[in-house]
């Protein structure tokens, strides 16, 4: 549990994050609108009513724990319905960070483990957390930002002059833009981590890796002898067709940022997500994704007309001329 990669970007075996701890439990897609959980389907009232239920007025969580924030997320900053049955919306439940997963330069990643105290309802889950407005590294802003517009005409202006509350804006903009592409990709079928919600600048989303907290390894990372690589292939090209029908490209893919998780390919790190109409930079931005995955796939036996070929699928997809 305590291995890392030399990588300080890479996903990694979860390093602790302290001693031990009291407690501790092992078309578009503009109009999505997650359906709201009423209060009682949560389970809340019930678990006040029964005495043998924990009592969050009377024992509070351990030290370095916190009560579930699932209450705390509006109705559209909680992911899309159905929702995967693992997820746990009950009210009574805590929040326990178990380490980290992944450092980066804008973002780190925690482990977190949600459950229900005295039952055996409990998920893991993946918690992003972006960094403030004076540790931020946003350094691939310029491009990505071409096509989009602040609703305030001012803070457009600041945002483009990169004035101090235009960089502040941009920062902000981050993880609420990846928490919104989530939900979009993972409603068209992309395979992407579900998005459980967002509260502010965290975002908690599926953790892509085994019950004992071990992330998925990236393509990077994986063998040649324990790659398929026509099956992986082929899995890509059906998440980037999609995205493209859509209108959308991931605009920063690589064998760095896509998960396999027992044969299961799974996109990560969506925040710069390119709106391929918006854009004027779009193919270039759709051509460079398919390049840099498809230099992974190519050095492994995939042959390069297939690269050449997916590019101009996908243009097709997004009409681009």
């Amino acid at each position: 549990m305590r291995e890392r990669f030399a990588d300080s970007d890479s996903f990694s075996r979860i390093r602790p994050k302290g001693g031990s701890r009291r407690g501790r439990r092992s078309d578009r897609f503009d109009d999505f609108e997650p359906e709201y959980v009423p209060f009682e389907a949560a389970g809340f009232p019930e678990a006040l009513d029964d005495p043998a239920s924990p009592s969050p007025a009377a024992d509070g969580p351990a030290e370095g724990d916190r009560w579930s924030t699932w209450d705390r997320s509006t109705p559209t900053e909680k992911g899309p319905e159905p929702r995967p049955a693992w997820v746990v919306t009950e009210l009574a439940a805590v929040d326990t960070e178990l380490g980290i997963v992944k450092t980066g330069k804008e973002a780190d990643v925690f482990l977190l483990e949600r459950g229900v105290p005295g039952t055996g309802r409990r998920t893991l889950m993946a918690a992003k957390r972006y960094r403030d407005a004076q540790h931020r590294m946003f350094h691939r802003d310029s491009g990505y930002l071409e096509g989009r517009r602040h609703k305030e005409s001012r803070v457009s202006r600041a945002m483009a002059k990169r004035t101090a509350f235009g960089k502040e804006a941009i920062a902000g903009q981050w993880a609420a833009a990846e928490f919104a592409a989530l939900c979009r990709l993972w409603s068209a079928g992309v395979a992407v981590p579900y998005p459980v919600q967002i509260t502010g600048t965290e975002i908690l989303m599926e953790f892509v890796g085994d019950a004992g907290g071990t992330a998925a390894p990236r393509l990077a990372q994986l063998r040649t002898e324990e790659a398929d690589i026509e099956e992986l292939w082929e899995q890509l090209g059906r998440s980037l067709s999609l995205l493209a029908l859509g209108g959308y490209a991931h605009g920063d893919l690589s064998a760095y940022n896509i998960l396999v998780h027992h044969g299961r390919l799974v996109i990560i790190d969506v925040p710069q997500i390119v709106d391929l109409v918006a854009n004027p930079r779009a193919r270039s931005f759709l051509e460079r994704d398919v390049r840099n995955v498809g230099a992974w796939f190519a050095s492994r036996g995939l042959p390069e007309a297939r690269v050449d070929q997916l590019v101009e699928s996908l243009a097709a997809d997004a009409r681009l001329g």
